[in-house]
């Protein structure tokens, strides 16, 4: 009992952040309420957004704007209404929802729409329950109306409350998981504008209700918030719900905050349900912009670990390329010393005859390299690889294959993307004197626009009524398909033909 003599060291630590928070929360409240009616309260909406947006160890603050909003707001009302009331109405709300949004949390972190429409609706029936309770208890007055239409007044009033504010927030915590483009943000203004507009045109409700053509406007007030919502899903619901209920609850004619108008009332519960669904409709499209926008990166990636694996490929050739050129200089180098020898030696028939036969298999081994990789593209690009060395030396000692008619600049072509249309074309071209017959011609036609550059190469048999069999597409799908798909292009094997294109995106500058 030394702590009964002595007394308890009670440590409390205040901190400036709180305080602001505190002054900011209260001047909310009570400016959110000169612009509120009992079926339209944007307090509730603060409440929440608040105990959202900051994090726990600031909710004593929060605790302490709200105590000081409801002393500025009911201490006035201690004659009339009693100090057990005042004290006994304002001191319950606050704990309550705090409650309430920490029992959502892990529902918060599943589904952050559903967790926010489940806390809006639990915090608006809770303290409209509280606040009729307690007022039934200790206001008799008041046991002279219907509690229930009473609690339905304020449940909405509150719910529509936290629909306004509670989104927003939302918006505001998750900002950094999308970013806004002009684009975006050109949508959001028009939407918003249009919704102002058909606002202006159709309100106050009671008044032009009645009027010719209002009743229309009021019924496509909800469509920019639609709009909005299929574009930039739950963004779009979040901004497009406040912005709706606003307009309709503001624009609410009333002079009292107790006023209450039934047209708008029963206008409200449609657009709170219609606000449900659109908040959840964003949600699951938001979800499946989402999952679209991780399928089209894991394409890319794809198309990366294909290309670099094309590449590496690419590369290993160029090194087996490099080594056989290497070699072939040094067998030239001996069989011309050799030459040399034979011809000091007076052997000058033989040493004719070697030369001549180190100059036909050096040409033949050297075509042969190239066709390994074509070094020649390297320097001078694609059409150059095409038209010298082992490629066309075949496509000439086959006597089928007509001269390439290429168009465009190759050179515009990234290295890869060349090597990519030299082994398809390659390919296709052998693929066709295997499997068909009569002449060939290729064509190749290369471009670039703003955003792509790319390739059309075209193998085709020279006979116009020709008919590719099914071997030879197959085929040429199972060679060519992986290659052309790594550089996100098209292959078509129609009537005569087997044409592909190849593209690839533009670095921006």
């Amino acid at each position: 009992m030394q702590w009964w003599k002595e007394g308890l060291l009670v440590r409390v630590r205040i901190s400036p952040e709180g305080l602001a928070v505190a002054l900011l929360y209260a001047v909310a409240c009570w400016a959110m309420r000169t612009l509120s009616l009992d079926q339209f309260y944007l307090p509730a909406g603060v409440r929440v957004a608040a105990l959202l947006l900051c994090p726990p160890r600031l909710w004593p603050y929060l605790l302490l704007g709200e105590y000081a909003y409801f002393a500025h707001r009911r201490i006035p009302q201690i004659d009339m209404y009693g100090l057990t009331w005042v004290i006994t109405a304002s001191v319950v709300l606050m704990p309550a929802v705090m409650l309430i949004v920490r029992l959502h949390r892990r529902l918060l972190a599943r589904t952050t729409i559903a967790g926010m429409i489940s806390i809006a609706a639990c915090a608006a029936a809770v303290v409209s329950l509280l606040n009729l309770g307690i007022a039934y208890l200790l206001l008799s007055p008041v046991r002279d109306s219907s509690f229930l239409t009473s609690l339905l007044r304020y449940t909405l009033g509150d719910f529509i409350g936290i629909l306004i504010l509670a989104p927003l927030a939302l918006l505001w915590i998750r900002r950094s998981e999308e970013t806004w483009t002009r684009k975006s943000l050109a949508m959001t203004v028009a939407a918003l504008l249009a919704m102002l507009l058909i606002g202006l045109q159709a309100t106050p409700v009671p008044a032009s209700v009645a009027a010719a053509g209002s009743l229309q406007l009021l019924l496509i007030l909800p469509i920019p918030a639609i709009a909005l919502t299929c574009l930039l899903g739950w963004r779009g619901a979040a901004i497009g719900v406040a912005a709706l209920n606003l307009i309709v609850g503001l624009s609410t004619p009333s002079d009292q905050p107790e006023s209450f108008d039934a047209t708008t009332f029963a206008t409200q519960q449609a657009i709170a349900i219609a606000s449900i669904a659109l908040l959840l409709l964003g949600a699951r499209i938001t979800h499946f912009q989402q999952q679209h926008r991780l399928r089209e990166e894991d394409g890319r990636n794809s198309l990366k670990l294909a290309r670099r694996s094309h590449m590496a490929s690419e590369m290993d050739l160029r090194e087996r390329a490099a080594h056989l050129r290497r070699l072939g200089d040094g067998m030239d180098l001996s069989l011309s010393e050799m030459v040399g020898w034979l011809h000091a030696q007076g052997h000058h028939g033989v040493a004719d005859s070697l030369r001549h036969t180190t100059e036909v298999h050096s040409r033949l081994f050297r075509a042969q390299a190239s066709m390994i990789y074509p070094a020649a593209l390297e320097r001078l690009g694609l059409y150059v690889a095409l038209q010298a060395g082992g490629v066309r030396q075949a496509w000439g000692d086959s006597h089928r294959v007509a001269q390439p008619w290429l168009m465009g600049d190759p050179c515009q072509l990234s290295p890869g993307l060349q090597l990519a249309a030299y082994r398809s074309i390659v390919e296709a071209v052998s693929i066709l004197l295997a499997g068909e017959e009569g002449q060939l011609v290729v064509r190749a036609r290369s471009g670039r626009s703003a955003r792509q550059r790319g390739i059309v190469l075209v193998a085709a048999v020279l006979a116009p009524g020709h008919t590719l069999n099914r071997q030879t597409i197959e085929l040429a799908s199972e060679q060519l398909g992986g290659r052309v798909m790594a550089y996100n292009g098209v292959l078509r094997c129609r009537r005569n033909r087997i044409r592909m294109i190849l593209q690839e995106a533009v670095d921006p500058p």
